[in-house]
């Protein structure tokens, strides 16, 4: 099976820009489950996407998107986490665009240890409901409620999108670099204010619930008060344009099989992606 029903010229990890790392784990979420099975609806429904990116009148599969095997590593966070930072860093060693597709947003701890260990000077863009910021919970670093706290030790972290939190994690919020939901909706200049903030070198983190659930209802935790999707747009093609973008997660799509439209928005969402950060980089070069 090839990302996107690719051909198999486009797939071969010798000649493909890119690396898509499925991690279907789902060990510590603790109201909706499924997102273990998020990967697969995501390879489905981008398997039936077309293929021609109309803002950026290009190809961008051509580029080349190598599908890695799946992490399978479930035994514990602590383990998952060291399997995905293993695997993240091997194919960053390749100088690939690695990329990764969860599971749950725990998977991204991993990941975004092997980015800030390769990148000097990175910020993380985290888009999310939640602020993520716990030390620990139910006895894990490596909870879903703990994955960006990793990332506000290492790297220069901005939040955007967030609506949701609990008083323990107040303490560890820098609110120069956070993004309320509510405040979003009433500030003009908020993704220039982003920019103001950001280093060269960028991740980029998205958990599906930080857009609205009327667009985006199969996620684990959704909360009232989203991003809409030319928000979350308008946001992604300035940093593309004006950073150097390494790599990127996408997280907590818990599939519907009755409601594939969320399926669809997180494969669209992937590819979009894909589009402009070839895009930019065609232009930079």
């Amino acid at each position: 099976m090839n990302y996107a029903g690719i051909e198999d010229e486009y797939a071969l990890l010798e000649s493909a820009e890119t690396v898509l790392i499925p991690v279907p784990y789902d060990g510590t979420s603790t109201w909706i489950k499924g997102a273990d099975k998020g990967p697969e609806a995501f390879l489905d429904a981008s398997a039936n996407m077309e293929l021609y990116d109309i803002e950026t009148k290009s190809e961008p599969y051509k580029n080349g998107v190598f599908l890695a095997d799946p992490v399978s590593e479930n035994s514990s966070p602590e383990a998952m986490t060291e399997s995905v930072y293993q695997t993240t860093k091997s194919f960053l060693e390749k100088d690939k665009l690695v990329t990764l597709f969860g599971g749950e947003h725990s998977i991204s701890i991993g990941a975004i240890r092997a980015f800030y260990e390769k990148f000097e000077d990175l910020t993380v863009i985290q888009i999310d409901a939640h602020s993520d910021l716990r030390q620990e919970y139910h006895g894990s670093k490596c909870n879903h409620a703990c994955a960006l706290a990793e990332a506000q030790k290492h790297t220069n972290l901005i939040q955007i999108g967030i609506r949701s939190m609990d008083t323990e994690e107040l303490p560890y919020l820098d609110k120069k670099k956070v993004f309320f939901a509510h405040d979003i909706c009433n500030r003009n200049n908020w993704v220039k204010d982003v920019l103001k903030l950001t280093t060269k070198n960028v991740y980029i983190t998205i958990d599906l619930d930080a857009f609205d659930p009327s667009i985006m209802p199969s996620t684990g935790t959704p909360e009232p008060g989203g991003l809409t999707w030319y928000q979350v747009m308008k946001l992604l093609k300035r940093i593309f344009k004006r950073t150097n973008v390494v790599g990127w997660d996408i997280n907590e799509l818990c599939p519907n099989p009755n409601a594939k439209a969320s399926d669809f928005l997180a494969a669209k969402l992937y590819y979009r992606m894909l589009a402009e950060y070839f895009h930019h980089k065609k232009n930079k070069e």
